[in-house]
C-alpha cells in the first residue's frame, strides 16, 4: 500500500506539467497540445517497445482494445479539452473545476466498485471528501483572483463546458484503467504504460493531420504543424511526453494495482497540489496564506482516507 500512495504522488508530480505548458504555449489550439503530447508520447514509448518486445506481443487483441479506448478517451480527448478550456477561459476556472476531480472519482469508484472489497462506508468516505473539497475550494478560490478578466460570459460558459467534459473523460479513465490492471496482473505497469503510447501515436498523428486540414480550410492563422515556437512547443511536447505521460502512466499504474480505487482517486489531489507549486514557480511568488490553508486540508483528507482504507485492509487480512 505505501508504494502505492508513492507511485500516486509521483504520477501527480509528473501531470502537474501539463496545466503549465498551455500557460506557456498561449498561442496554440488545445488539439494541437493534445496531439503534440500524444505523439511524443508514442515516439517515446517505440523505445521500451523494442525492450519489452515480448510482452508486447504477448497482449492480445482485446488488451490492445482496451489500451486504445483509454488512450483515446483518458489521454487524446481528456488533454485536449483540458487544454481548450484552459485557453477559453484562462487557467484558474477550469483548474478548478478539474480539480474536484478526487471527490468524482472516489464517489463513482465507491458507488460502483470492481470488487466489494474495495468499497467503504459511505458516512465514513464522505466525510473524508468533504475536507478535501474544502480544501480545493480555498486552494481555487485564491487561484480565481488570477483570472485575467479578458474573456467573455459566453468563452468562460464554453470553457467551464469543455472542463466538464474533461472531468467525465478523466472519471472514466482512472476506473477502467485500475479494473483492468486487477484483472490482468500478469501485465505489467511498464507493458501497459507502453502499450497505451503506442495506441496513443496512429491517433494522435490523425489527429493532428485532421486538424491541419480543417485548419487550412478554415483559414486559420496559425503556422502549422509546429505553431509560432517550434523549438519551444517540440521541446514541452517531449518533456511532458516522457515525464507526464509515459513516466506517469506508468506510475499510476502501478498504484491502480496496489490500491482501491477510491483511494487513488483521492490521490489525484497531488496533481492539484503539483499544479499550483509549478505556477507559483512559474509566477515568482509565494503562496497566499488562504492556499497553505487549503493544501493542509487536502493533505489531512488524504492522510484520513490512508488511514480508513488501510483499516479496511488490515480486517480484511485478518478475517478467516
Amino acid at each position: 500500500m505505501l508504494i502505492g500512495i508513492l507511485c500516486a504522488v509521483g504520477a501527480g508530480l509528473m501531470w502537474g506539467l501539463v496545466f503549465v505548458v498551455p500557460l506557456l504555449l498561449p498561442d496554440y489550439p488545445g488539439v494541437v497540445l493534445s496531439m503534440g503530447r500524444y505523439i511524443a508520447f508514442g515516439v517515446i514509448a517505440l523505445v521500451p517497445a523494442c525492450v519489452d518486445r515480448k510482452q508486447i506481443a504477448a497482449l492480445t487483441g482485446a488488451d490492445w482494445r482496451v489500451a486504445f479506448k483509454l488512450a483515446l478517451i483518458g489521454n487524446l480527448f481528456y488533454y485536449a479539452a483540458l487544454a481548450s478550456s484552459i485557453h477559453l477561459a484562462d487557467a484558474p476556472l477550469p483548474t478548478m473545476l478539474v480539480g474536484t476531480l478526487p471527490v468524482v472519482i472516489s464517489i463513482c469508484s465507491n458507488w460502483s466498485p470492481g470488487h466489494p472489497s474495495e468499497s467503504v462506508a459511505w458516512k465514513k468516505l464522505l466525510s473524508i471528501l468533504a475536507i478535501i473539497l474544502s480544501g480545493l475550494l480555498l486552494v481555487n478560490a485564491s487561484e480565481l483572483a488570477h483570472m485575467d478578466g479578458q474573456r467573455s460570459s459566453s468563452q468562460y460558459a464554453a470553457g467551464c463546458g469543455v472542463a466538464m467534459a474533461a472531468v467525465a473523460a478523466w472519471t472514466w479513465y482512472p476506473i477502467m484503467n485500475a479494473r483492468y490492471m486487477k484483472a490482468n496482473p500478469h501485465v505489467r505497469s511498464s507493458t501497459w504504460a507502453t502499450a497505451q503510447g503506442l495506441a496513443s501515436l496512429p491517433m494522435a498523428m490523425f489527429g493532428l493531420a485532421a486538424y491541419g486540414l480543417f485548419a487550412a480550410a478554415a483559414g486559420s492563422a496559425f503556422a502549422f504543424p509546429l505553431g509560432p515556437h517550434p523549438a519551444r512547443f517540440m521541446g514541452l511536447m517531449l518533456l511532458v511526453g516522457l515525464f507526464a505521460s509515459w513516466i506517469g502512466t506508468l506510475l499510476w499504474n502501478h498504484a491502480s494495482q496496489r490500491l482501491p480505487t477510491s483511494l487513488a482517486g483521492q490521490l489525484i489531489v497531488f496533481e492539484t497540489l503539483f499544479a499550483l507549486l509549478y505556477a507559483f514557480i512559474l509566477r515568482g511568488v509565494f503562496p497566499p496564506a488562504q492556499v497553505l490553508l487549503g493544501v493542509a486540508l487536502l493533505c489531512v483528507g488524504v492522510i484520513f482516507g490512508v488511514r480508513i482504507f488501510r483499516h479496511q485492509v488490515d480486517q480484511s487480512n485478518s478475517s478467516p
